[in-house]
């Protein structure tokens, strides 16, 4: 891509992330296009689609919660690790308002341009879970995508006005449930872990 055809991108991919911060992510095309001070068919020309717009803003975040969870597993200990990764992972789901919802779909659907790396994030933190669990540190009758709804639940708690003084205490709450001390029932093995991620 030429100098200039990137510093346009790239200019409204920051418009385009302002916007869905602000809005969500159901602001409309022609709106982000006003905002960059372009036309349609300019935006449209480097992103025909929602989509495509969504994935070139999300795909690198998501990414980037990929690598940092193989970050913290090398770095920390298990339930540190896992309870760090959930509260960055909440932190992207609850920047771009909405976002929630399209993870999810884009994980159950092969052909969403975010498929690859919404799958990816959520084995990431499937990982985790799984490293905390063989630890004695977490609870064994939860899941990857258990703690992907967690995340969802989380994201969605802090984008209500009326809630959001109460979102960090609601994680702490969340995260100690998902955690237990080594010697209860749950890590024992009382319940069994499930063998979907």
């Amino acid at each position: 891509m030429r100098a200039d055809a990137r510093k346009n991108h790239d200019h409204l991919l920051a418009v385009a992330g302002a916007a869905i911060t602000a809005e969500g992510v159901d602001v409309s095309l022609r709106d982000i296009a006003r905002r960059a001070d372009v036309g349609l068919a300019t935006l449209l020309r480097h992103f025909p689609t929602r989509e495509t717009l969504l994935d070139a803003l999300l795909r690198t975040r998501f990414d980037e919660l990929t690598v940092r969870a193989a970050e913290l597993e090398r770095s920390i200990s298990p339930a540190d690790a896992l309870v760090s990764w959930l509260r960055d992972c909440v932190a992207c789901a609850h920047e771009y308002r909405g976002v929630t919802a399209l993870m999810a779909a884009a994980i159950e659907d092969p052909e969403s341009a975010l498929h690859a790396s919404c799958v990816a994030m959520r084995a990431a933190g499937a990982r985790l879970l799984a490293r905390a669990q063989a630890a004695g540190t977490a609870r064994t009758d939860i899941d990857g995508t258990d703690l992907f709804a967690l995340v969802a639940a989380l994201a969605w708690l802090a984008d209500q006005s009326s809630l959001a003084p109460r979102a960090d205490h609601l994680f702490d709450v969340v995260a100690s449930a998902i955690l237990v001390s080594a010697g209860s029932s749950h890590a024992e093995g009382e319940r069994r872990p499930r063998t979907r991620s």
